[in-house]
Order: structure tokens, then C-alpha cells, then sequence
């Protein structure tokens, strides 16, 4: 295991009042806060379960408190006993409220002579929304079973009893054993070379918040991509990914050089199976990653360039609360393009800013005011709904246009700056702009207005004068695709023979939400879009084509909403069945076989728009 590199932000302290109110958390940091935490699990895949405690290191705020209130979804809690300083250990009577469908059932431990630490004994459930557990008949080598958790946004809940609030932050260990051939990863150092012996030991000596705990365990394999980074995956895919990925070293030291030393000693990458519902999951020193991004060109490691900025923004810097999301997603998707520009070229980041930018820009409209803000007014929604393409592109939009105003070097510094000012500590949308204000703004007068600072972050839509990059190759396409709508271009002219996947992505975006169905079959039948490999430009083509009335895709359809169980690239083609009656009844028919190898949060989604497609008499 190598050493990781101890830095010296100069970190600022935080007041207790900085605890900003979470409505998604039942915790109560003005009273007490989990400092510490350490994990002993067995990993029971038979009855799919974790077993095991928790013993929480806790810091008294009030001394007139008594209680510890924490935060739990479907745990069974088998026992209950506080340890005082000198490690003498008591029972404590405890009270497990009825669960709320969302935030779970709030556990209520009583504490009036607050012990130093409180242990959990308890076991996680079959169906913890936080965790899947996958048989070896739907993992990519078939010869054992796999588990892997997700606990962003409030899943962490569901696998350990905790204060499930990003705005409360703990350094961990864990202990873990598993069946022997079996290898454990955790958000937290590993070892490439650790022998699969069935015991692991685990330290993370940064203070994470819960959604970042992290466990995965199945037939794992590794790689070395660099010097601190390695490739996990089951070992009939570990090769392919370790070249996908073996510019990883490279991505971090541009990322340094931008904003400073990388802080968490490694950065090693976990190839999940398909069945993985996002792109990638920024787990502190181990990213989660779908297979979807295995295309062998290495188009889509913009996606990792995503996940490793997390290691600045976000994972080092947090939003306090959901509703402060973009403050993790939306520098991060900035960080993102400037590490992929260094890397990869100016072209390729302006492109991938564009498509997101243009994708935005179609559907912001049709949101509740409220949602197209930066910074939304209280809105009762869930936690796992505050993770929009607001957050995400309309925020990195914002950074794109104050870099711009301010000129890169003095906007770079400034970020810099920011990174390490609020080290390891969460904030809120507040805290940022009065750090903002202070340290670029009336450094710098007459680069940019506040007026329009708030516009962009309290005000609905995106302001008329938000900068664009350019992109030469995305100008033709576009004059290409309006020739060929025309009828003036036919599809097999079109000069995509060198197209990139993201000019494909381009291409596609940019067609009518209803192709003319002859349209579309033009071009499957000049470039054979259908059965591409490429989740990307298949998500896109098959809900063109199904929405067109192309019938000839569903089967290919159905394919790729069976192999991958990625939301973003799974539930559009649903969205596009459920229009008509006949696209309903197949895409029940697909779920019905695909089910078994989504994640619950998938599933999820996909009930929840049949449900409403039912209603609506479709």
C-alpha cells in the first residue's frame, strides 16, 4: 500500500451553526457529530446480507443532550452498547421509529452520560436500496457472485447506521471478511496485491461524508495503470479496461497542476458490471464505473476526467446539502473539461461542453422555475431528485462564463485557492459566494457584475448572453444534417465515416424529437447504427428510431436495455416505448426479463414510468 501525501490546506474551522439544516437527514450535529467510524462486516452472499457493527467515534456538542439520533433505512439492530473513555462498555436502550418511505426510520439511541463511542451490532436486509447483490449468472465471468453499494444520495443509511448528511464528515475503518477468492474494495486505500484470502483491512484517514462510504466485493482482478492508480474489474474485462484507462496518471497530474496536489494518496478504478445505474461514482481513492465507457477508443474517459475532478470538488470541497448539489457537480463538470482539454485537446472539451450546454438548453424550459435554479427555494423533493442537469451543466456554464470574465490564469488561481481554503469541509451555496465575492470579485472590479452572479444562481433559465464554446466539426454537422433533413443531402453522402462518438452524439441530439421514419431508416441503413457496441450513440439511435415508428430496432432495443443498466442510457428508450400501447406492452415484456440484473434504483425509475403511462391510458 503506498503512502499517501499528507497536505497542509490551512483549513478553516467551522462554526457549529455551520451545520446547515438537512431536511433529508434526521441527524442532529448541533448536538452530538460521528467523528469516526469503524466497520467489522461479514459479506453473507447466500442470504444477501451484511453482518456485522458499527462502533461510531462521537463528539458532544450540547452538553444538556440526551440522545444520539441517527439516521437508518431496513437495518436490523441486534444490540445497542455505549463505551465510555476508559473503553467500558454498557447496554443502551434504544428506539426505532416507523420507517418513512424516503428518509428510512430515524434511530433514537439514548445517551445521557455521553459515552466516548456507541456500537451498532445489526444486519442489512436482502433489498437495502443502498446495496445490490448480483448472482454469477449476471456478472460478466459467471463464476461468482458480486455486491456493490451506492450510497449517494441517502443509501449509506441502508448498509450502516449513521448521520446520513453531507454535511456531516468522518474519517473510517473497516474490517471485512468474504468467501475466499473473493476480493473487497472499499472508498478508502487498497492494495492491488492484497491476497484473496477472504479478510481486508481498510483505512480512509480523511474525513468523507456517508454518501461516499463505499464497499464492493465479486471475482475482482487488478491492474496497475501508473504509479498510484490501478484498474479492478473481473479479470475477463480488467485488460481491456486497463488500456481504456491508462492515461489515468496523466489526467491527474494535469489536474494537479491546475489545482494543487491530489490529496488522497491513490486513485484507482472499479469496472462494475453492467447493471451499474450511473456513469461513474467518485468513491474517495476508488471510482465506480460503468462497462459502458469500454468503447476502446478512449471517447468516453471524459467520464473519468468527471469522477477524478470529484477529488477536488466535491470529495474535498461538499456540497452541505442537496439542495447545494451543484457545488459538487457543477465544478466538477468544469474541473472535468479543463483536465480533458489538457489531455485530450481543446476540440474534444468544447464539444463535450456544447453537447451538454445544447441539451440543456432544450429541456430547461419545460422545468418548474424553482428547478432551473442553481441554488432552488425549499421544494420538499427527494434527495436522489436533486441531481439534475442543472447541477450539473448550468453550473459548469456559470464557471465557464466567470473564467471567461475574468481571464483563465486570474480565475484559475482563484480555484485554487477555493480548493484549499474549505479542505475536507462541506458548505453551502452561501459560504461559496461570500468566499467568491471576497476573493475574485472585489479583487478583481469590472470583470462581471454581482447582479448577474445571483441571476445565475437564484434565477431561473440561463442568462441571454451565457458564453458558448466554438466547434468547427460541430458547425459542418450541423449544415450536414440540415442538407440531409432537406432532402438536398442524402444519408449515405454524409461524411461521417470519421466521426467521432461524440459527432455522433452531436448528429443525433440535433434531429427532430419525431424523424420522419424513412429518414431514419436512411441512415441505419448507410451506417448501420443498430446493434452498435456503443451505449452512447445506441441510446440515442434506438429512441430516434422507436420514437419514428421503426419497429425494425426494437429487438436491438430490447438488447441494450437488457445488457445495461445505466439510467441515463436505459430509460430514454423506455420513455420512447411507452408512447403507444404496443411500445408499452414490449418494453413490460423487456423489463420483465431485465429486472433481475437492474439495480433497485432502476427498477425504480422504470416502475415508476409505467405506473404513470398506465394512468395516462397509454
Amino acid at each position: 500500500m503506498r503512502p499517501f501525501h499528507a497536505l497542509a490546506f490551512g483549513a478553516l474551522v467551522l462554526p457549529l451553526s455551520a451545520f446547515a439544516a438537512d431536511p433529508h437527514s434526521y441527524a442532529q450535529p448541533d448536538q452530538v457529530v460521528v467523528t469516526h467510524l469503524d466497520l467489522d462486516l461479514k459479506i453473507d452472499f447466500p442470504n444477501k446480507e451484511l453482518d456485522g457493527q458499527a462502533t461510531l467515534k462521537l463528539d458532544w456538542k450540547d452538553p444538556k443532550a440526551q440522545s444520539l439520533v441517527l439516521d437508518t433505512r431496513d437495518l436490523k439492530i441486534a444490540s445497542i452498547e455505549g463505551i465510555d473513555a476508559a473503553g467500558k462498555a454498557s447496554a443502551l436502550k434504544f428506539a426505532l421509529a416507523p420507517r418513512d418511505k424516503e428518509l428510512g426510520s430515524k434511530l433514537t439511541i439514548a445517551t445521557p452520560q455521553h459515552p466516548a463511542q456507541v456500537r451498532i451490532v445489526y444486519t442489512t436486509v436482502p433489498t437495502a436500496s443502498g446495496l445490490q447483490w448480483l448472482t454469477p449468472a449476471q456478472t460478466a465471468d459467471k463464476k461468482l457472485p458480486f455486491m456493490f453499494s451506492q450510497s449517494e444520495s441517502i443509501h449509506a443509511r441502508s448498509w450502516v447506521p449513521l448521520q446520513d448528511s453531507p454535511a456531516i464528515r468522518f474519517t473510517y475503518n473497516a474490517h471485512v471478511t468474504a468467501p475466499k477468492d473473493v476480493r473487497v474494495v472499499m472508498s478508502a486505500l487498497n492494495d492491488a496485491n492484497h491476497p484473496l484470502n477472504g479478510d481486508y483491512s481498510f483505512e480512509q484517514p480523511h474525513p468523507i461524508p456517508s454518501y461516499l462510504l463505499a464497499i464492493g466485493a465479486g471475482d475482482i482482478d487488478a491492474k496497475e495503470t501508473g504509479p498510484r492508480s490501478a484498474v479492478y474489474a473481473e479479470p475477463s474485462v480488467v485488460g481491456k479496461a486497463a488500456k481504456e484507462f491508462e492515461d489515468t496518471e496523466k489526467l491527474i497530474q494535469a489536474a494537479e497542476k491546475l489545482y494543487g496536489p491530489y490529496a488522497w494518496g491513490r486513485y484507482d478504478l472499479l469496472v462494475l458490471p453492467p447493471s451499474f445505474p450511473f456513469g461513474g461514482m467518485e468513491n474517495p481513492n476508488m471510482t465506480f464505473a460503468t462497462p459502458t465507457l469500454l468503447v476502446g477508443d478512449k471517447s468516453l474517459v471524459s467520464v473519468i476526467s468527471h469522477e477524478l475532478a470529484h477529488s477536488w470538488s466535491g470529495n474535498l470541497v461538499t456540497s452541505a446539502t442537496w439542495r447545494d448539489i451543484w457545488l459538487n457537480e457543477g465544478f466538477t463538470t468544469y474541473v472535468q473539461g479543463r483536465i480533458t482539454e489538457a489531455v485530450f485537446g481543446k476540440e474534444l472539451a468544447n464539444q463535450e461542453a456544447l453537447l451538454s450546454a445544447r441539451a440543456l438548453q432544450k429541456t430547461i424550459g419545460s422545468m418548474p422555475p424553482n428547478a432551473q435554479k442553481l441554488a432552488p427555494d425549499p421544494r420538499g423533493i427527494g434527495a436522489d431528485d436533486a441531481l439534475t442537469q442543472v447541477a450539473y451543466d448550468k453550473g459548469s456554464w456559470f464557471l465557464r462564463t466567470m473564467e471567461q470574465r475574468f481571464g483563465r490564469e486570474t480565475f484559475d488561481a482563484y480555484l485554487k485557492g477555493y480548493f484549499a481554503h474549505f479542505a475536507f469541509q462541506s458548505i453551502t451555496t452561501e459560504q461559496m459566494l461570500e468566499y467568491l465575492k471576497a476573493n475574485l470579485f472585489d479583487k478583481n472590479p469590472g470583470k462581471m457584475s454581482w447582479d448577474e452572479v445571483n441571476a445565475w444562481v437564484f434565477e431561473p433559465g440561463i442568462p441571454k448572453d451565457a458564453p458558448l464554446p466554438d466547434s468547427p466539426r460541430f458547425d459542418a454537422i450541423d449544415k450536414e444534417r440540415a442538407a440531409f433533413l432537406a432532402g438536398s443531402l442524402t444519408a449515405d453522402k454524409l461524411d461521417a465515416k470519421g466521426w467521432s462518438t461524440q459527432e455522433w452524439m452531436y448528429f443525433l441530439d440535433g434531429l427532430p424529437e419525431v424523424t420522419p421514419l424513412d429518414k431514419i431508416r436512411q441512415i441505419d441503413d448507410a451506417w448501420h447504427l443498430t446493434g452498435t457496441p456503443n451505449a452512447e450513440i445506441g441510446m440515442r439511435w434506438y429512441t430516434r428510431a422507436i420514437t419514428a415508428g421503426d419497429k425494425n430496432v426494437w429487438n436491438a432495443a430490447a438488447e441494450h436495455m437488457t445488457r445495461i443498466g445505466r439510467l441515463y442510457l436505459t430509460m430514454p428508450l423506455y420513455k420512447a416505448f411507452v408512447r403507444t400501447p404496443e411500445g408499452l406492452a414490449f418494453a413490460e415484456q423487456v423489463y420483465a426479463k431485465a429486472k433481475a440484473g437492474y439495480h433497485p434504483l432502476t427498477q425504480q425509475a422504470v416502475e415508476a414510468l409505467f405506473a404513470k403511462a398506465r394512468k395516462s391510458g397509454k
